[in-house]
């Protein structure tokens, strides 16, 4: 495997860095903007989920218009999108401005989601794929990383007696840092070659073999071109227009169930929910602001060693045991949160009434030393007696004070969920989806399919202050790690493996006809 190709890969995959940086610095800038703006919990929820609302949209239509005029006009675009989101973003004066501004930010991220994988599967070889793909999945988390390490030394800042941060500015320059990777990432794709099997596509045979030999070198180069030139009338050299009418195609039936079900999955366990809301997740166990934060940076960590695993055995292993042993463990993953939050109990003493900072605390009185057995009814205990700017600001201080539980299990519950993710669900279904399908539709249905999974996704973290709020901890975490548990048994029955086999043989093998 050449340098050149890994750099092309990564630098290609930069959107999904920029994805994770953005999902992993709105978890802390909701401790502020909440406040801020006052936000009921479904404004709350808005702000975190419109990007994926608006991503779903995007990729719908990112595929179809990259199968029209390139993989890598498309990534330019995106990479415009995302430098504008974020100028807009921190600058936003109201709560309308900002879910907008974070809105231009999901049509960048949802597209960049669907063409990454894709391009990066049309330029590798059968070998090396599997893992060049994962890249993607590598920077989504080192994105992660990178927005709560961020996160946490602006926390840091804002604790220090000389910063010129306070409550009211900090989630600004928590967003608008983000504007530094977003020119990179335009800068960058500036230097990377269309896709080699797009130019195929376009019948512009002389040019892909170029790209191919710059990318390979003249002999791998060759045995490329060759296997695509050989698969042609399988392919994508049909004279007819692809149209959606393609999704119901008895033949594609099959492998696009497989993708649907793969997608649903991969966001409907709350993967998006854990990372957006981490933050807001570790100060339900009482353990403080500051600590969540500092845990947010520790989960990001054990999320990109994992993902590297992954990227070493994706290859040796395959698709299918990956998916398999990873989505048994986020079930039980889950379940252990579930259970953890289960046990927990909050009270108010005396004491700990006494040692909050913020004057309205004494309207606590009345509940001193009252025993709560559900998360649900203490916040709403808490929320009756304190107005609503007063409780969120104040909640991860009110919960460390009031809980009693065992964290530990919790935490090594989400962080179980985050590496089992890692290495299975998070980069596996992208390189399944940029393999299985025939390189004619490979845009269309990847991207109807990754429409579905954006859907779930924003679904997902719109719901989730609300199920924090009317279900509780306990429940919520107990409903995704069922469905997890569901979705194993259905995989295991449906799950092709896709490990060896060049994109021309899978089509051969998988659909079996000229599409």
């Amino acid at each position: 495997m050449s340098k050149k190709l890994i750099l092309i890969a990564f630098v290609v995959s930069l959107g999904g860095f920029l994805f994770g940086f953005d999902a992993g610095i709105i978890s802390g800038v909701m401790n502020y903007a909440n406040p801020e703006f006052n936000l009921t919990e479904t404004q709350s929820g808005w702000v975190v989920s419109s990007p994926s609302f608006a991503a779903m949209f995007a990729m719908l239509f990112a595929g179809r218009l990259s199968d029209a005029i390139g993989r890598k006009r498309v990534l330019i675009g995106v990479a415009a999108f995302y430098a504008v989101s974020a100028i807009f973003s921190a600058l936003a004066e109201s709560y309308h401005m900002l879910y907008i501004a974070r809105m231009i930010g999901g049509v960048a991220f949802g597209a960049a989601l669907v063409l990454a994988p894709v391009y990066i599967a049309e330029v590798s070889t059968t070998k090396d794929r599997g893992k060049l793909v994962a890249i993607q999945q590598l920077n989504i988390v080192l994105g992660f990383f990178a927005a709560f390490l961020s996160n946490y030394f602006f926390n840091e800042a804002l604790n220090s007696l000389t910063s010129f941060l306070t409550d009211g500015n900090v989630w600004r320059y928590m967003l608008g840092i983000e504007t530094i990777p977003a020119i990179i990432y335009l800068a960058a794709l500036f230097l990377v070659p269309r896709s080699p099997r797009w130019l195929f596509l376009k019948e512009r045979e002389n040019e892909a073999a170029t790209v191919m030999k710059f990318i390979h070198g003249e002999v791998i180069g060759l045995q490329e071109m060759n296997s695509i030139s050989q698969q042609s009338d399988n392919s994508a050299q049909g004279e007819n227009e692809v149209s959606y009418k393609v999704l119901f195609k008895k033949s594609l039936r099959f492998i696009i169930i497989v993708g649907l079900i793969v997608a649903i999955l991969q966001q409907i366990t709350g993967i998006n929910a854990v990372y957006f809301y981490a933050t807001s997740i570790f100060e339900q166990t009482g353990i403080g602001t500051d600590a969540s934060f500092t845990s947010s940076v520790l989960l990001s960590c054990v999320t990109v060693l994992f993902t590297i695993l992954a990227m070493l055995l994706i290859d040796k292993m395959g698709r299918r045991p990956l998916l398999l042993f990873g989505t048994a463990g986020i079930a039980i993953s889950l379940l252990l949160c579930a259970y953890g939050f289960n046990s927990a109990k909050y009270q108010l003493t005396t004491q700990s009434i006494d040692q909050l900072k913020f004057a309205e605390k004494e309207l606590l009185r009345p509940i001193q030393n009252q025993v709560f057995l559900s998360d649900v009814e203490f916040k709403n205990e808490l929320k009756q007696r304190l107005d609503n700017q007063v409780y969120l600001a104040n909640d991860g201080d009110l919960l460390q004070a009031a809980i009693t539980m065992n964290a530990t299990l919790v935490f090594v519950g989400i962080l179980g969920f985050i590496a089992c993710f890692a290495f299975s669900l998070g980069p596996v279904m992208w390189v399944l989806l940029s393999e299985l399908y025939p390189l004619k539709v490979r845009g269309i249905i990847i991207g109807t399919i990754a429409f579905v999974n954006s859907l779930i996704s924003s679904l997902v973290q719109l719901v989730f202050p609300w199920e924090l709020a009317n279900l509780g901890n306990a429940l919520t975490f107990f409903i995704f790690g069922a469905i997890a548990l569901v979705g194993l048994f259905i995989m295991i029955k449906i799950l092709p493996e896709t490990k060896g086999r060049s994109l021309e043989e899978l089509e051969l093998e998988l659909v079996g006809e000229k599409v």
